[in-house]
């Protein structure tokens, strides 16, 4: 049985990518960045790359970390032929905690959203974004706000690979981060070339959360259930 399948890498990253916090991080972002100087359209396009990357940077740091770690626990001979299926019970909760918020959303919901108390400290942060530069460090320091809700897929995949050396657990990081951060450079260029507002983009989130919810749910539920039953 193949482990770490591209199917399950782009399942995973899916799930991730259509995660409602980075949308609203990044709208902020954007908006900061247009009201400082509304006249340089360049500045646009700079700052969502710029914290895209560090995004990107930060959470490939943040895999081989996890990566680590499960190899770490590993060493305890008991766990390792648990962990396959654990990942998969681990992938079926979540995916139950995002069909729930489909059926009863709440802002801020454990495990599937940044927990409300923390989201002024983030506006705060962004609010002082007036450059490219800006951008670059803000994105780093706030992929620490973004774990809450974006960790959960992570650290499946990271368990899945934990069975390989660390060095060529690589490209498939670098695989599920650029799925990961699509939609910030979507959104970017979306702006960039003024076919929506910023504005238009927050509204379609808050419109759809509910709906991304339920596509990140199911996604990550069918294919926990597949990892328990060993069918892929």
């Amino acid at each position: 049985m193949e482990v770490v399948s591209l199917g399950k890498v782009i399942s995973l990253a899916l799930v991730d990518a259509v995660n409602p916090c980075e949308f609203a991080v990044l709208t902020m972002l954007l908006v900061s960045i247009i009201a400082y100087n509304p006249h340089k359209k360049a500045n646009i396009i700079w700052a969502g790359l710029s914290f895209s990357l560090a995004v990107f940077i930060m959470y490939l740091i943040y895999g081989l970390f996890i990566i680590k770690s499960f190899q770490l626990v590993q060493g305890i001979t008991w766990v390792r032929p648990f962990l396959y299926k654990g990942l998969g019970g681990v992938a079926v909760i979540l995916g139950a905690l995002q069909i729930k918020d489909f059926f009863a959303y709440k802002v801020g919901s454990f495990g599937t959203e940044m927990p409300v108390s923390w989201r002024p400290k983030v506006k705060a942060l962004i609010a002082k974004v007036t450059s490219p530069a800006g951008a670059f460090v803000v994105g780093l320091l706030v992929t620490l706000f973004l774990l809450p809700c974006t960790i959960g897929p992570y650290i499946i995949l990271g368990g899945l690979l934990s069975v390989m050396d660390i060095i060529k657990t690589l490209p498939t990081l670098l695989l599920y981060n650029v799925i990961f951060i699509s939609p910030m450079l979507l959104i970017t260029l979306v702006v960039y070339m003024g076919l929506s507002r910023v504005e238009d983009v927050q509204d379609w989130k808050d419109k759809n959360i509910r709906y991304l919810h339920l596509i990140a749910g199911l996604l990550i539920l069918g294919l926990g259930v597949a990892m328990i039953g060993e069918w892929i």
